[in-house]
């Protein structure tokens, strides 16, 4: 609606599109009233997911269409999509292990902050290990699920670790 036509429109009907607004605004994210125990516990679970050797037990976490980015690469949408990044991730380090070092909040999102260490032995693995840390910012749809998910780690560090002697 032009804003123009907006300001024609009575108090009340100006009224219930703010209303709209405002109701669609805090629909978007659940984040922000999950309280600190809930989003930990959240936070807790999911860590052991990553670290379950099944892919599908983490996925469940991720909305039907939520998305999953790691570096800013190309985000996997959708809950296939993220299985199978997650499967990629679980093969090359079948011992793989995630831990949940600590949870913040920025806005409307959680950042989820870990360390991950694995055994790089999944079929054309190079044995060596990794010890990285990382995080991942979090926006939490009204289900409770996530909705999106962009994480990061040092790529150099992991590319060092990777071709150590």
């Amino acid at each position: 609606m032009s804003e123009r036509r907006l300001r024609q429109c009575p108090p009340r009907h100006t009224a219930t599109i703010a209303g709209v607004l405002l109701v669609f605004t805090a629909c978007t994210s659940r984040t922000a009233s999950m309280s600190p125990a809930e989003l930990t516990d959240f936070a807790t679970r999911y860590a052991i997911a990553w670290s379950s050797q099944d892919p599908v037990r983490l996925t469940e976490f991720y909305a039907e269409n939520g998305s999953l980015s790691v570096n800013d690469g190309v985000p996997s949408v959708g809950r296939a999509a993220i299985t199978a990044t997650a499967r990629e991730y679980m093969t090359a380090f079948p011992d793989m292990v995630v831990r949940l070092d600590s949870l913040s909040r920025d806005g409307d999102q959680a950042i989820f902050h870990w360390t991950w260490t694995g055994t790089n032995t999944g079929p054309g693995g190079t044995g060596k290990s990794v010890h990285l840390s990382g995080y991942e910012r979090w926006t939490i749809g009204v289900d409770g699920l996530i909705a999106e998910s962009k994480g990061h780690y040092d790529e150099a560090e992991y590319q060092r670790q990777m071709s150590r002697q």
